[in-house]
């Protein structure tokens, strides 16, 4: 994820101590707040954002009130950023592009599951 990503997280320009705000944000699992179609919002965790075919996706884990997911459940957008570097999020139209974005994110996570396990 760029940093530039990270700083426009609510704001943020990741200088704690200028800000003076105790507001927690860990920089390293950026958040989104996301508007539903029924106007509900849900802040999500930037897990990731990836390359599947010709586009690029971005996976987001859910949060409760917590700061925690209860089901693992993963919403996955695609995503670009426009010319000024703000990023934007897209429904997934198909079940074609839809499968295309979530294989990629299996064998991502697959990847990683695997660099983890090396590790140790």
């Amino acid at each position: 994820m760029s940093d530039e990503m990270k700083k426009d997280i609510e704001g943020c320009s990741g200088d704690c101590a200028s800000c003076g705000s105790d507001c927690d944000v860990d920089l390293d699992q950026p958040t989104v707040t996301l508007t539903l179609d029924d106007d509900t919002e849900v802040t999500c965790a930037v897990l990731t954002i990836f390359p599947a075919g010709e586009k690029e996706y971005i996976a987001l884990l859910p949060l409760n009130e917590e700061g925690e997911n209860e089901d693992g459940e993963v919403y996955l957008y695609r995503y670009q950023e426009n010319e000024g570097g703000q990023p934007s999020l897209d429904n997934i139209e198909t079940d074609e592009e839809y499968d295309i974005a979530s294989d990629a994110f299996d064998e991502l996570m697959d990847a990683e599951d695997l660099a983890d396990e090396d590790n140790n």
